[in-house]
């Protein structure tokens, strides 16, 4: 008999999981934001950026979001034991890993069937970051690692010996690879293609009469110069002109290719024997796809059909790899308006990722919100947004930042690549405080900032009901099901109070009661169901814990290897017995 065990990434503290509170968001409406007028009609004004702790953020949103979020971009602290500015980026190995497990079983839980996964991060924690995720997502849904330029091999980190770092990576994962759906991305190709060395010179003629003449010719007919000291007379910016002048006639600039011919359909073989028998140009019209067009065996090709629409304009492009080198993260320090140092991703590259994986109106999440690039991007691409941030910059960055977008006055990063003119807005949530409190003498109370509306919206999520209160029956505040409810009260009430409820509510349907206190004996009401609060919630959650954030203070020392030592020889110290 064999013991079958699963692949797994063990860790110290692996199997302590945190109770979270699911707490509720409370909206500062002195700090949400929108445009004064509608700019299309297309905006979107319910974007959230909420601040608090990123995981009792994503805890509150499970309930609502679960299964409706399209992107989820995160950023989190690498563990590269330095101390940012803005956070605390050193933590134990185990504790990294718990913290990062913790967020990402929540994040998969609101991420939709069809939708994706980007977490963005360097070499210190890459390969326990990809099993760690290949156990909450199974490898199976696991799309690829990207690298992705960080910077160049300049400076400061030039001169140190050994491997120069310049990389980061994304990983990608889909919720549901079966469902997942990406979207055909091409990015634009640095250089011109100088295999594409002939023009047709009568394009408009008929194809069997075209005649072909060299790129270098047809480029000095058009500026009137002889080819004979073409590039001293155009100077430096010959190359630059000749590859715009490519792009300006790409339906003109072509290459012969010999075809494969075991590749091609039968009719294309039959063309290209033809062809080897005729000086003619032969065209092979095809449905749904560009014609072929065939000349003593060979293939014209067109540089046309290399250009995409990137950005709003047509340059060469090629297929997106998973070697993102094209999207430096150099001088980026004053996108937004805002300065972060070594946080700030540029915008050029979570616009790919949005690119890659949504569509305009899904809505896109980043817990890890820090300088708010993923809001400012989504926002620009017409895209719906969540961020969350726990830190001060939330208000002295974030807010700033995105309210130019929305007045329409951040001109930088993929603004003109967008077409962004403004418009739009979000609402600014903080994380409600603990639901319970301890009283002077130390018992579990209500918190005294919740008003009533706001306790019975968090027992509601508590107990799994939906926050709905009726606009007619009081005793309506919630309900599981068209036939469930649920009724919060703070008072104690009374065996006559329990008996009207029963009446009003029905045979047909059910209520949950949570009270402060009750008399009588409310099982004699087959249809209601009383529970005293907060006893009936004290083992739900912890209460109280407001920071679950990576920052980690007072860890345990590590044992002294003299101490080590010691222990393994089997001889006791003279301190054993002691307290140090």
């Amino acid at each position: 008999m064999t013991n079958k065990k699963r692949l797994e990434l063990t860790w110290i503290g692996k199997d302590q999981r945190p109770k979270l509170e699911p707490r509720i968001l409370l909206e500062d409406v002195t700090r949400s934001y929108h445009a004064r007028h509608r700019v299309t009609g297309h905006n979107i004004f319910d974007n959230r950026l909420i601040f608090g702790d990123n995981l009792l953020a994503l805890k509150a949103l499970e309930q609502e979001f679960a299964g409706n979020v399209k992107c989820v971009y995160i950023d989190p602290p690498f563990n590269t034991r330095q101390a940012f500015e803005y956070y605390d980026d050193g933590l134990e190995h185990s504790i990294w890993l718990g913290l990062i497990r913790d967020r990402i079983e929540i994040i998969r839980n609101l991420i939709s069937e069809d939708g994706t996964l980007f977490v963005h991060i360097d070499d210190n924690e890459l390969g326990y970051l990809i099993v760690l995720l290949d156990e909450i997502f199974g490898r199976q849904n696991r799309i690829t690692v990207v690298s992705f330029k960080q910077g160049a091999a300049t400076g400061h980190k030039a001169i140190n010996p050994g491997v120069v770092s310049t990389s980061n990576f994304i990983v990608l994962y889909a919720k549901n690879k079966s469902s997942w759906k990406p979207n055909r991305v091409f990015t634009s190709r640095n250089k011109r293609d100088t295999r594409y060395g002939q023009f047709i010179d009568n394009f408009d003629a008929p194809y069997a009469q075209w005649r072909f003449i060299t790129l270098t010719e047809a480029f000095a007919k058009s500026r009137h110069l002889p080819v004979r000291g073409l590039k001293k007379a155009v100077g430096d910016s010959y190359e630059a002109l000749l590859s715009d002048f490519v792009i300006e006639n790409a339906s003109r600039v072509v290459r012969l290719a010999r075809p494969d011919y075991n590749a091609v359909s039968g009719e294309a073989r039959s063309m290209i024997d033809f062809s080897h028998k005729t000086r003619e140009i032969l065209r092979l019209e095809r449905n749904g796809f560009s014609d072929m067009f065939f000349v003593a065996g060979e293939r014209i090709l067109f540089y046309s059909d290399k250009l995409k629409l990137i950005d709003g304009k047509y340059v060469a492009g090629e297929p997106l790899t998973t070697i993102w080198d094209d999207l430096l993260s150099n001088n980026i320090h004053n996108e937004g308006g805002i300065e972060f140092p070594k946080g700030k991703k540029p915008e050029a590259l979570i616009k790919r990722c949005l690119e890659l994986a949504t569509i305009e109106g899904d809505l896109v999440l980043d817990s890890f919100a820090g300088s708010g690039t993923t809001g400012a991007v989504a926002h620009k691409m017409g895209r719906k947004w969540i961020m969350v941030e726990l830190g001060d910059h939330c208000q002295t960055h974030i807010i700033p930042r995105l309210q130019k977008v929305i007045d329409g006055e951040d001109k930088g990063g993929v603004t003109e690549a967008t077409g962004w003119k403004g418009g739009g807005g979000f609402r600014y949530y903080r994380i409600a405080p603990s639901l319970l409190e301890r009283d002077k003498w130390g018992n579990w109370v209500i918190s005294k900032e919740y008003k009533a509306s706001q306790l019975a919206e968090a027992l509601c999520k508590l107990e799994g009901f939906t926050y709905a209160p009726s606009d007619t029956l009081y005793w309506q505040q919630g309900h599981s099901t068209e036939r469930d409810f649920i009724y919060i009260t703070t008072q104690t009430l009374g065996a006559d109070q329990l008996q009207v409820l029963s009446e009003d509510v029905g045979a047909e349907r059910s209520l949950l009661v949570l009270c402060s206190a009750f008399r009588g004996n409310p099982e004699r009401f087959t249809n209601l169901t009383v529970k005293k609060i907060p006893t009936t919630v004290l083992s739900k959650c912890e209460w109280g814990h407001d920071d679950y954030s990576l920052n980690v203070q007072n860890l345990p020392m590590a044992q002294r290897e003299e101490e080590k030592v010691k222990r393994k020889s089997g001889h006791p110290s003279l301190f054993d017995d002691q307290e140090a």
